[in-house]
């Protein structure tokens, strides 16, 4: 299959419509409903179930779309890490959730710059979940996840640091001086319900919960006495007389990780790594 092929499916089996696939592409329709034809005989497989009213992934689609956006990040991701490697002074992009592990990016990048031979660092502050499609498609070389939260699953880690996580309510909650709660008590918070973060694909779940985007909105609202939120205890140091935070001893610990494609031969990307680990 020819990258140009993949990308006619991705667009299609995306918009489950050809003439939108098509406005998308920047090209006619009829030679696009050829190019998926085509692809289909090659292949000696359905991909879309096709009616007047609508078209549907078949599961052999469902498959190919999954494949074909893996192999067109990876295109990507290789175009990517060429240029920068080529370029006048190479370095490496380190992506990282934006408010968490700030001062474990800061210890690791003045560690990293005494070591002979060290790079620039440039550090890309996310949203949460944005590291991983950060990595996959190149636009960064090694990343800062955090487990069970950030997917690492086809990627080689090290575990850095495990932490446990703490409820945090507004100051002067009535439940503020507890020694300690536990998960199912935060849940049933009906007075500050839980937030709701963005789902990897866009869209939020339904809940009752505030939208969220990042923690600096996600702090606010605590403040505000309009959410609480489990979040490590790391977090503590990002808050403000406003908030007080409460022991959460059977939610499930945070280890953060540092990651990297498991094709990486960078020589940057293993050094960073290992001041991170020394660390």
């Amino acid at each position: 299959m020819e990258t140009r092929e993949l990308r006619y499916f991705v667009a299609v089996a995306e918009e489950l419509h050809f003439g939108r696939a098509a406005q998308r592409l920047s090209m006619a329709q009829p030679p696009l409903s050829r190019a998926i034809q085509q692809l289909e005989r090659r292949l000696g497989v359905v991909l879309l179930h096709r009616t007047a009213r609508a078209i549907s992934l078949t599961e052999a689609g469902s498959v190919l779309l999954r494949e074909a956006r893996a192999a067109l990040d990876a295109v990507e991701a290789a175009e990517r890490r060429t240029r920068r490697a080529a370029a006048e002074r190479p370095g490496v992009v380190l992506a990282t959730k934006a408010g968490a592990s700030s001062e474990l990016v800061s210890k690791l990048l003045d560690a990293y710059a005494a070591e002979p031979g060290a790079v620039a660092v440039e550090v890309m502050l996310c949203g949460p979940g944005e590291q991983v499609g950060l990595l996959r498609d190149g636009r960064a070389d090694v990343a800062l996840l955090q487990r069970p939260f950030d997917p690492t699953a086809g990627l080689d880690t090290e575990d850095l640091h495990t932490e446990q996580q703490v409820v945090v309510l507004p100051a002067g909650h009535p439940l503020a001086d507890r020694p300690h709660m536990s998960i199912a008590e935060v849940t049933t918070l009906t007075d500050l319900p839980l937030p709701r973060w963005p789902r990897p694909g866009g869209g939020y779940r339904d809940g009752p919960g505030p939208q969220v985007r990042d923690h600096t909105q996600l702090f606010q609202l605590i403040a505000l006495g309009r959410a609480c939120a489990v979040v490590p205890e790391s977090l503590r140091a990002h808050l403000r007389d406003d908030h007080a935070t409460v022991p959460v001893p059977d939610a499930p610990t945070v280890t953060t990780v540092i990651a990297w494609p498991p094709h990486s031969r960078s020589k940057a990307v293993a050094d960073l790594v290992r001041t991170a680990t020394r660390l």
